[in-house]
């Protein structure tokens, strides 16, 4: 599988890479089967993914502690990143939920660590500012963890450009991380050219639209009543259906190259030199197997644009 460099830190990481929230996720998803899940990450790997990304809070920690055992005796063939700054087992509307203080972040480092068997972890991120702790404090605390060896490189998810830009004041930022994808392009207005001009990998989570970029759903479809999908808003009525309209185009676009909706979609985002890897999630070997073929697909700029156009 193809690799880019992460940032400017000289690590390579897989285009396609393996979002692992689904790998012990129970406080995710309404079923989840840890055997499945393990066997998820070894497919992956057989089909060539080497890089890696996961959470503190997934599963409150279980997805670390499964990945420890499924990516055993992998060594420095795998890079896998890992988030904190979200404390695990608060309910989501608890104000003290969000927590990226240095001592928290060193807290929480530690505990992942320990739960992946891990002397160091290859990309650490900022999960998700608590707004009250200045960026460049935190941040600096990513920055002492690299000098000190327990992590190589250093990250932020759920950022804005005013954030990344203060981050920077401090020292590299080598990756950043948020919701991207055909449907959801609010980071095109200034994050994604922020992340070129300053060398930073930018790595999309929701690639496909929780599904929707798969071509999974009809009209008739619903989210099940209280499920994490129904805050996004392109389930919401109107906004469901011009998606579908949209999902529907591109499958002609992916027919006409024998391809499928979702590899064109991971393609027309890894057509930005800014993004590094796509990781998309999965569920079973299947979903697995079809990402990676997604990295096999090649665009040309026509067909960039022809894709890009579809929901300018």
């Amino acid at each position: 599988m193809k690799t880019r460099q992460l940032g400017k830190t000289g690590i390579r990481i897989t285009e396609i890479g393996l979002g692992t929230n689904y790998v012990g996720g129970h406080n995710i998803y309404a079923s989840v089967d840890e055997a499945a899940g393990e066997r998820l990450v070894r497919e992956a790997l057989e089909a060539g993914i080497t890089f890696f990304d996961t959470a503190d809070v997934y599963g409150d920690g279980r997805c670390e502690e499964l990945l420890r055992g499924a990516l055993s005796g992998m060594g420095e063939r795998i890079v896998l990143a890992t988030k904190g700054g979200i404390v695990p087992g608060r309910a989501a509307g608890d104000p003290g939920r969000l927590n990226s203080t240095p001592a928290y972040l060193r807290s929480a480092l530690q505990a992942s660590l320990q739960r992946l068997g891990r002397e160091s972890v290859d990309l650490y991120y900022i999960h998700r500012p608590d707004r009250r702790t200045p960026i460049e404090e935190s941040f600096g605390a990513l920055l002492r963890f690299k000098e000190q060896g327990l992590i190589r490189a250093a990250g932020l998810s759920n950022v804005t450009p005013v954030e990344i830009r203060a981050a920077l004041g401090v020292g590299p930022v080598d990756a950043v991380q948020g919701c991207y994808n055909l449907l959801q392009r609010e980071v095109e207005a200034e994050t994604l050219d922020l992340c070129r001009e300053q060398g930073i990998s930018f790595i999309p989570w929701g690639p496909l639209a929780y599904g929707l970029l798969g071509g999974r759903y009809s009209a008739d479809f619903k989210v099940p009543a209280g499920e994490w999908r129904s805050g996004t808003g392109l389930f919401d009525p109107g906004n469901f259906e011009r998606n579908l309209d949209i999902v529907a185009r591109l499958k002609a676009i992916a027919a006409r190259r024998g391809a499928e909706p979702a590899a064109v979609a991971i393609q027309w985002m890894l057509s930005r030199p800014e993004i590094a890897s796509v990781i998309a999630g999965a569920k079973n070997a299947d979903q697995v197997r079809r990402n990676v073929r997604a990295g096999e697909l090649a665009l040309d700029p026509a067909e960039v644009a022809e894709v890009g156009a579809l929901s300018a």
